[in-house]
């Protein structure tokens, strides 16, 4: 989203914005059998960890992005995709991988692929845990949805990537919703809205609230902005999530 995918000057980048980190991605799937990776490369992998040490700037995740619009029910090289991932998370020390289930894996909308959903999820949690790492799969359901599908998937190697702005576009309470989740069930947090607005410009963000929530919970990890862009200056980078950065950090690291 910084538009630096798979790119060393995100670090330096993030580090400008006052980020405490960067969520890398695995690149694009188009038609290919598996991601469009420069990553499994050990030397590439030592470059990014390098850089990220000289900036002063974490990994949070390792984001599976191209499942926003492929199928992780359908795709025959799944396994293959997922087994990437892991690979490269093992090389360069990352514990979570995200993995949004998109449009074309919307249980809502289409609750026939749940079976393949939680084999396959099943699968990757199994894989996930053998090398202390985790799946934070994102979904279309509700957070007692979620609740239901991990306990049908039934692996420590999944849990949920929490999305404030499903929450926000389904019409619940972002705070009710964590606490139904669980904290044990939550991996990360994507913080944000969609776009329209900064964080802190917006009235279905009460991050105070939400942190006194979080805090009850005891929960911590990572706080993912991903959008809540302000849409007449979408492209300025440096403003939109160097601003949310700035309000977060009052907000959480006060």
């Amino acid at each position: 989203m910084i538009l630096k995918r798979q790119k060393l000057s995100a670090f330096a980048l993030a580090s400008e914005i006052k980020a405490d980190g960067i969520e890398l991605d695995m690149g694009g799937l188009g038609d290919r059998p598996t991601f469009d990776s420069k990553l499994g490369d050990p030397a590439v992998q030592q470059e990014f960890l390098n850089e990220a040490k000289k900036q002063g700037v974490g990994i949070s995740s390792i984001a599976m992005s191209g499942f926003y619009a492929q199928s992780f029910a359908q795709r025959e090289t799944v396994p293959q995709m997922v087994q990437d991932t892991l690979d490269t998370m093992k090389g360069m020390g990352i514990k979570v991988a995200y993995l949004p289930l998109g449009v074309q894996g919307d249980l809502v909308q289409q609750p026939e692929l749940r079976p393949a959903i939680v084999k396959r999820l099943r699968m990757a949690g199994q894989k996930a845990q053998a090398i202390g790492a985790v799946i934070a799969v994102e979904t279309a359901l509700d957070a007692s949805g979620e609740r239901s599908l991990l306990k049908e998937i039934d692996s420590e190697g999944v849990k949920i990537s929490f999305n404030f702005a499903n929450a926000i576009k389904n019409g619940k309470d972002i705070c009710k919703e964590l606490e139904l989740l669980g904290a044990k069930n939550i991996a990360q947090i994507h913080c944000s809205n969609t776009d329209g607005k900064l964080i802190q410009e917006d009235p279905a963000l009460d991050m105070p609230k939400i942190k006194k929530t979080l805090d009850r919970m005891n929960w911590s990890g990572w706080l993912i902005i991903e959008r809540s862009r302000d849409t007449e200056d979408v492209h300025n980078v440096r403003r939109n999530y160097g601003s949310n950065a700035t309000y977060m950090k009052s907000i959480f690291q006060s």
